[in-house]
Order: structure tokens, then sequence, then C-alpha cells
């Protein structure tokens, strides 16, 4: 009705009308109505928009659809989005899935590792894919929170796509695969949360970890991620004769030399030094310095390499047979 007067008022004005002084005064009223209704359905538009990240058109409508309720047109969009998202998920299901992004977020004693896929590396640059790769590393951190206290070693498990689709993001959060279908819906390629490592050690033990490729955080929220195409855990137990001060800086070369040197084993100290074809880790010539092995670089800062993972961006995610018994044999060890 506001409105409508409005543009009466306008109409009026522009014909060139006088009206007179009890009237004109009654006009210039509702006048200043109708543009103060007009600024603050505008300002809760812009709002809406700025939160939700849809359309104007479709945050339009659904402040139309609720009468400028913008907690209900919010839920309606998200309910709308989850549809839509969904229904494109189904139709896009079958296309090849490459790029994609490596997130690790570390929390005290524990650590994450995700891979999360889509089409198109355009697309992994996009916040709203960084911020799904958020959502799987920290759903993942919250459904193991209660496994890491009172550890006798480390724990290191890894998680496939299935069932990473029905983790939550946190105490009162939304499954992941609603996330996916989201993610989906907003950004227009198919997508997959591939798999998932965690590891957890106890007091004497100390994670290293590293992300090649790592992405500069443009959203503040971000900032505990590191994003990369490549990434690598490091399980490490140090001695009392190590510097504890230096264990994060040789947690980080350690990192950088499993993600370029790729080993498929730790080996043992008492290995023969191998060339650039050595797969086992602490045999390998030391990415940062091949003048020496890896073992003969970490043996004299008093740290022993007792484990790692290595992740790489669109590559097998299957998980080879040997790390299957391993997991099921610490996951005994800590029950007993």
């Amino acid at each position: 009705m506001q409105r409508a007067a409005l543009t009466g008022i306008c109409g009026l004005l522009r014909g060139g009308a006088r009206p007179g002084p009890v009237v004109s005064w009654q006009l210039v009223c509702l006048f200043h109505t109708g543009l103060r209704a007009f600024a603050a359905d505008k300002e809760l538009l812009v709002k809406l928009r700025r939160k939700t990240g849809y359309s104007f058109v479709n945050c339009k409508k659904a402040l139309e659809k609720f009468s400028g309720d913008s907690k209900q047109a919010e839920a309606w969009l998200h309910e709308q989005a989850q549809k839509e998202g969904w229904s494109k998920a189904s139709k896009l299901q079958g296309r090849k899935t490459k790029e994609g992004l490596i997130g690790l977020l570390q929390e005290g004693n524990a650590a994450v590792m995700v891979e999360v896929n889509c089409e198109t590396d355009f697309v992994a640059r996009n916040v709203k894919f960084q911020q799904l790769v958020q959502q799987a590393a920290t759903g993942t951190m919250f459904h193991h929170q209660g496994a890491k206290d009172q550890l006798t070693t480390y724990i290191k498990r890894f998680m496939k796509a299935a069932e990473l689709s029905q983790l939550r993001t946190g105490p009162a959060g939304c499954l992941l695969s609603d996330q996916l279908a989201l993610a989906i819906g907003k950004l227009g390629e198919n997508m997959a949360i591939t798999r998932a490592v965690w590891v957890a050690v106890p007091a004497t033990y100390y994670i290293g970890s590293y992300v090649h490729g790592a992405l500069p955080a443009d959203n503040p929220a971000l900032t505990n991620m590191a994003l990369g195409k490549y990434g690598a855990l490091v399980i490490c137990q140090a001695s009392d004769q190590s510097q504890k001060s230096n264990l994060a800086d040789l947690g980080r070369r350690l990192g950088q030399h499993v993600v370029g040197m790729a080993p498929l084993s730790v080996g043992s100290l008492e290995d023969e030094p191998g060339g650039d074809t050595e797969t086992k880790m602490l045999a390998q010539p030391f990415l940062l310095d091949p003048s020496i092995t890896l073992g003969q670089y970490v043996q004299p800062q008093g740290v022993s390499v007792l484990d790692f993972v290595r992740f790489e961006c669109g590559e097998d995610p299957e998980i080879p047979e040997a790390e299957q018994t391993q997991q099921r044999l610490t996951q005994e060890e800590n029950a007993s």
C-alpha cells in the first residue's frame, strides 16, 4: 500500500498538480513513510543476499513470500537450494572429478587430512568450495573427538566417501552429504568428498605436516585450514635430547620430503642408502639435502619417524591392504 501511495504521489508531483495545504502535508508524510519502508526493504534484501550468497531475485522472492521475515526467508532459501542441489547432483553424477583440494586441519594432538574433488580448478579456488573442504575436515575431527584421550601409541584411521557422507559438521551441524549437495547446487559442478585420514598421538609423539601448492586464505574463517594439491602427515617420536622448539620446523621438512619423494614405507635406519627410485623413506636421499639420506638427517636430532600419510589430489583413493591391517592393529592395541 505504501509503495502504491508513493507511486501515486510521484505521479501527482510529476503532473504538476497543486494540492491544498492539508492534502499536501498528508502526501508529504506518506511520501517519507514510503521512502523509509522502501529503504528498509532494500536493506533487508542486501543483508539476506550477503549472508546467504543466493541471488537477489531469489532473496527478494523469499522476503516477499514471508512478508519481510528474514529468518523464515533464509530457511526457505536453504530448503530450496537443498532440493535444487540434490537434483543437480543426481544429474551430474558420473562426471569426472579429478580437480579439487587437499585440506589439512590440526588441533592439539590430532590432525585431519581430507580430499574433496570437483571438475575444474576454477571451482577449487572458489571460497564456497573451500568452505566445503573445511566442513569435511571439521566433521572428521568432530567424529573422532572422544578417541584421542589417554593414548599409549598413535592412531591412524582412514575414512572413505560413503562413511564421510554420514558425518555431521558439529554437535548440531548438518550432514556432509547435505552440505555437498548445497555446494553442487551453488557451483554447478559434480563434486565428491573422497577420503579422509584422522591421526592422534600421545604426549611423547608429535605430528609433522605440510601442504604443497597452498592457497591463500581469502576468507578469515579458513585461516585454521591449510589447502593445496598435495598434503602429508608425519608421525614422529621425540627423544628427551631433541629440541622441542624445533619440532614444528622439523615436522614441516619431513612433510615436504614425503610430498616430494612419495615414499611407500618408512623403512629403518639400517637400510642401505638408495637412489631416486628408493621407496623406503629413511633410505631415500633427503629432499632438501640429497647428499644425505633422510635417516641421516633425523638421527642426530633425536627424532624417530614412525609413520606417514601422503595425499595427492586426484590420485586413486583406495587404501592399501597393508594400511588397513596397520589401522586395525593400532586400534586393537589402544583398546587393550
